[in-house]
């Protein structure tokens, strides 16, 4: 069949051939062209938010300030002397003097692997060093949160009132 062909049929047929063929690179160099362009608008979104995210030093402190502090769990026993310690000093630190802290319960937490070690703190004192305690809270590396908190004030001495605080813990 060949052999029936002339040259000039044989030479369109190669141009043919090539012109696919440029047909075809064509295509496929158009979409990785598109998808190129794409990654790369894509990467100078992410460097213009990192350049966004790049703060001074005075900056970083001042947000490391306000984020709350945080250890790991650890085992019961040990985890329960440290986050009681921290809560002493803190209330101490407050100027309130409160009756021993008690261990409410120990639950199962919906944190895999964790369980909720609960304190309760009873104490009388001024409403200013309830807000002072509050304010201090977030220092406490071992808190997780105030489960309950109740306040009662005397009618005749406003400023004095009875504080009923229950905190909580991660435990291993």
């Amino acid at each position: 069949m060949i052999e029936k062909l002339s040259q000039k049929d044989i030479r369109m047929l190669k141009i043919g051939a090539v012109c696919v063929a440029a047909i075809l690179v064509f295509v496929f160099a158009s979409k990785w062209l598109d998808h190129w362009t794409q990654a790369r608008k894509s990467l100078a979104e992410l460097q213009d938010k990192l350049e966004l995210l790049d703060v001074g030093k005075a900056k970083q402190a001042g947000l490391m300030s306000i984020v709350p502090a945080f250890e790991m769990p650890q085992k019961e026993e040990t985890q329960k002397f440290l986050f009681r310690d921290k809560l002493n000093e803190q209330l101490k630190k407050a100027g309130i003097s409160s009756k021993p802290l008690q261990v409410v319960s120990t639950v199962k937490s919906p944190q895999a692997g964790y369980k909720l070690l609960r304190l309760k703190c009873s104490a009388k004192c001024r409403f200013g060093q309830v807000l002072d305690l509050l304010a201090s809270l977030k220092e406490n590396p071992y808190l997780v949160g105030i489960e309950e908190m109740r306040i009662k004030c005397d009618s005749k001495k406003p400023q004095e009132v009875d504080l009923d605080l229950t905190v909580s813990t991660f435990v291993r």
